[in-house]
């Protein structure tokens, strides 16, 4: 029997502002962590001819140069084999993780057997792009076998794309969060695939530089919620509210591009960085204002703003809301734009 095999990994993120209204045209600026979903594949020839899945961490195993989407009729193909598994109602969720497997490993790879194992060190459904993560590896992985593009192997053992194959990549990873969104902005995707800062609108891609650590905490409610339903309950709300939405939207979209230029100007001493952590902190509690009118948040998410009001501290949910993660606005550790993706600290409460 002949194996081959192959590692990926790509980073979860968080939002800095924007979150929903991106969706919805407006600017929003995310970055990437160095929390990973890590995909190998091995292909295999022999008499064991089956193409298997082992998603570890989540106690289930059940022409790639042109992105395809899924069509409804192969949507309902899968479903009908993910049907057969019996997959139990608490774990229904992945079923949109396993049909995503399915179709981009078909439409780029066809149907060599291999045994995929996921592994992944981001919570699921916590805002951090756990399922960006796993699309964009899984995109990369599944490339790297193909005749597209050209790798380097030097940097032990991981697969590093030029940054016109990373387009590739992207495309792919984005067919994968739609058939697990429905509707995604793209930035997810995006920053989990190229890494850094980034600002994003309506698919552009800018890459920020920070000229100052930035200082935040990444607190995880462990409330989850469903990101598709929650995008779509916006999206209502903007059908019975068109002119205040709207107006939700512009704000929002002038926040990130404030927020964009506030981290890339230089502070020539303390003083200056002080001022431009208190402009930040004011941007974020803004946002999170903004982000309540437009019914994305949650209980447990108030029980954190209001306990870090208490301290004078800014908090606001990153992701789609409805549980999740939140954003403080100081944390002991700093965390700053680099290849690997932003340093940060999480917990839960």
């Amino acid at each position: 029997m002949v194996k081959i095999e192959v590692r990926a990994r790509a980073p979860g993120k968080i939002i800095l502002s924007g979150e929903h209204a991106v969706v919805h045209g407006s600017t929003a600026v995310a970055a990437a962590i160095n929390l990973y979903t890590s995909v190998n594949i091995a292909f295999t020839s022999g008499s064991d001819d089956m193409l298997k899945l082992e998603l570890k961490d989540m106690e289930l195993e059940p022409s790639p140069s042109t992105p395809l989407t899924c069509s409804t009729g192969s949507l309902k193909s899968i479903a009908s084999l993910l049907e057969e598994k019996n997959i139990p109602e608490a774990k229904i969720t992945l079923a949109a993780g396993v049909s995503t497997f399915l179709w981009l490993y078909t439409a780029i790879q066809g149907y060599k057997p291999a045994t995929v194992a996921v592994t992944s060190e981001l919570p699921l459904g916590a805002g951090l792009g756990s399922s960006a993560a796993y699309c964009v590896s899984l995109s990369g992985a599944l490339l790297a076998f193909s005749e597209y593009c050209e790798l380097d192997y030097s940097q032990q053992g991981w697969v590093s794309f030029k940054n016109s194959e990373l387009d590739l990549v992207n495309k792919w990873a984005f067919e994968g969060e739609k058939i697990i969104h429905g509707r995604p902005s793209g930035i997810d995707n995006t920053v989990s695939t190229y890494g850094n800062m980034i600002q994003f609108r309506s698919g552009e891609l800018t890459r920020l530089k920070s000229n100052v650590p930035l200082k935040m905490l990444i607190t995880n409610t462990k409330v989850g919620r469903n990101t598709k339903a929650l995008v779509a309950g916006v999206s209502e709300r903007k059908v019975r509210h068109p002119e205040a939405m709207a107006s939700l939207f512009n704000a929002v979209d002038s926040i990130s591009k404030e927020l964009s230029d506030i981290i890339q100007t230089p502070a020539s001493d303390e003083i200056a960085v002080t001022e431009k952590e208190e402009k930040l902190k004011e941007l974020i509690e803004m946002n999170q204002g903004l982000l309540q009118c437009m019914g994305v948040s949650h209980a447990s998410i108030e029980t954190v703003l209001r306990t870090t009001l208490r301290y004078n501290l800014c908090s606001k949910l990153t992701g789609a809301g409805g549980g999740g993660c939140l954003l403080r606005s100081w944390n002991p550790v700093a965390f700053n734009a680099s290849s690997l993706g932003l340093v940060a600290m999480a917990w839960s409460i």
